[in-house]
């Protein structure tokens, strides 16, 4: 049996790549803070483990980890994928409520997160596992109107360089995923803002994050880009 736990399970990314990794036959963590959406993910899936949960929330997570490891007895994966965008303002227009309501989500829950799927790596035998980070392309460069996004989505960036140093001696091994403009309700409310946002399947992400997931704990996608072909990334007007 091969394990995953992922994080934001419910819709977007994180649902499609739960689902994906379902049909691959591996036995999934799904957590989330929406009780019918993780039932309709869990609906008919012998591998699918609803857990219900906040990520900002330390006990939350606590009880889900405990929950799914007395369940399975062993995690190999944890795609750490939960996120939200905030405020879509300029900066003088967001208020510092807000900003937090986003860095608890985007980045307080991702430690909480990984702290928790660090320990039980640590501690398993046979030792270790791997630590997906669901980054952004906004972890290199912003769109307009995004400073809470874009400022939590470069610090999970330093998160992740931290967590695979920090892994090396006990087989944990730590990537990045940044992806951009895959379709979902995060960006279907960005689209709506700007018609003529290229976009991607969001299929294209979950698969992305399946080869990082299969690969041997010798090898690592330290970090990986995965984006729209034409969406304005690369060159200058």
């Amino acid at each position: 049996m091969t394990t995953i736990l992922i994080t934001g399970a419910s819709s977007g990314i994180g649902r499609a790549t739960a689902e994906l990794f379902l049909a691959e036959g591996w036995t999934v963590g799904l957590v989330a803070r929406r009780a019918e959406r993780l039932r309709e993910v869990a609906a008919g899936q012998a591998g699918a483990i609803p857990l219900l949960a906040d990520v900002s929330d330390p006990e939350a997570m606590q009880a889900a980890f405990d929950q799914f490891m007395g369940e399975v007895g062993r995690l190999d994966v944890l795609f750490n994928n939960a996120g939200v965008f905030g405020p879509a303002s300029s900066p003088d227009a967001v208020s510092v409520e807000d900003f937090d309501k986003v860095m608890a989500v985007n980045l307080r829950g991702m430690f909480i997160t990984a702290r928790l799927a660090f320990a039980q790596m640590r501690a398993q035998s046979p030792q270790g596992g791997r630590i997906i980070n669901n980054g952004s392309i906004s972890a290199h460069v912003p769109r307009e109107h995004s400073i809470c996004y874009t400022t939590s989505k470069h610090a999970v960036t330093g998160m992740t360089r931290s967590l695979s140093l920090d892994g090396r001696p006990f087989d944990i091994a730590c990537g990045q995923i940044d992806i951009g403009n895959a379709e979902s309700e995060l960006v279907a409310d960005l689209k709506a803002r700007q018609p003529g946002m290229q976009t991607m399947d969001v299929g294209d992400a979950a698969g992305s994050v399946l080869h990082m997931a299969q690969l041997p704990l010798s090898a690592n996608v330290r970090f990986m880009t995965v984006m729209a072909t034409k969406m304005p990334y690369i060159g200058r007007g």
